[in-house]
């Protein structure tokens, strides 16, 4: 008789509702959890959702919290999370890149919709003292957007709960780029992202990247995180170090690409540095045959300035999709 869940099966499906346990900050119910595992092409119902999570409490990786079936993750199952599988970790950031990229919906000009956000947590005391570092990156444009959205404690962004403590940020992602050319019929290869340098305010070439394809973070959180940028520096001097992507289109696209970029332009969505010539090199990066290069800023790059000042943050970047239309320019915060 042939299993219902092969063990394998299993192993792999409990992993992917540790890292959704683990990437909230509030107990998450098997209708949550369903739902997200849809998100990265795993279709379970509510009632195998539950049936995973029973063995999953047996086992001590999660914890039954309040009267519903909302769980919380464990030590255990924090290990768990790092000790898994290399080859199951493998491709998730691309993954996810894929699904905002899908998620947005902003017309450009109507100049509403939803756009693909990075969300960072800072307490409440440094706050204030980040905005002030914030503030002079996005004014040079080392940003997305200028349009941001926060939210205090217990509130939402997106589908992010913003924990205890803490002050929630959202910034517009590079893959609003990915999202709008994509609704426009234009297929966009997303590379990796790394480290770009910045000399008397041009763009130079790539010192580090990490490709998505082979990730299962974003590249831009272990940037910051290992403090490899000088964002702050470049806004103030021109010389350093930001956080970018590197995409590639269709050569045949060029035309209408130059359009969409103009029009994102003119409602205040800068995310592409520079575009290349068919099959050509972009900063020193190679170019596929018949492709054009892009380079991207990194949406993470304000935020990565309050890091390199030494203040805590914790960034949650490819997190999900606010309206475009309610979020506000940091300029009037």
């Amino acid at each position: 008789m042939k299993q219902l869940f092969s063990p394998e099966d299993i192993e792999r499906k409990i992993l992917l509702i540790l890292k959704i346990l683990h990437e909230s900050p509030e107990p998450v119910g098997a209708r949550v959890i369903a739902r997200k595992m849809l998100e990265c092409g795993v279709k379970l119902s509510e009632r195998t959702v539950r049936y995973h999570l029973k063995i999953m409490d047996e086992r001590g990786l999660t914890r039954l919290v309040g009267r519903r079936d909302g769980r919380i993750i464990t030590d255990l199952g924090q290990s768990e999370i790092s000790d898994a599988r290399v080859q199951d970790k493998i491709g998730l950031s691309i993954s996810r890149i894929d699904i905002l990229s899908f998620k947005t919906t902003f017309d450009v000009k109507k100049k509403r919709g939803l756009v693909p956000v990075n969300i960072s947590f800072f307490s409440k005391e440094q706050f204030n003292t980040a905005l002030k570092i914030m503030r002079p990156v996005f004014q040079k444009k080392l940003a997305v957007s200028s349009r941001v959205a926060i939210a205090e404690a217990g509130k939402n962004l997106g589908d992010v709960i913003v924990p205890q403590g803490k002050i929630g940020l959202a910034t517009v992602c590079s893959i609003v780029i990915n999202g709008v050319l994509l609704k426009h019929g234009i297929p966009i290869d997303s590379k990796f992202g790394g480290i770009l340098q910045m000399r008397k305010g041009e763009i130079l070439r790539f010192v580090e990247l990490i490709h998505y394809a082979g990730s299962s973070l974003d590249p831009s959180e272990i940037f910051i995180r290992g403090k490899m940028t000088s964002v702050a520096q470049v806004a103030a001097e021109g010389e350093g170090k930001i956080l970018a992507n590197f995409r590639e289109i269709p050569a045949l696209s060029r035309s209408l690409v130059d359009r969409v970029i103009g029009d994102l332009g003119r409602v205040g969505i800068h995310g592409v540095l520079s575009i290349g010539n068919i099959g050509h090199p972009v900063c020193q990066t190679h170019v596929d045959v018949n492709k054009i290069g892009m380079i991207l800023i990194g949406g993470l790059n304000p935020v990565a300035a309050v890091g390199e000042a030494g203040l805590d943050v914790d960034n949650k970047a490819m997190s999900s999709v606010l309206e475009f239309e309610k979020m506000r320019d940091i300029s009037n915060l």
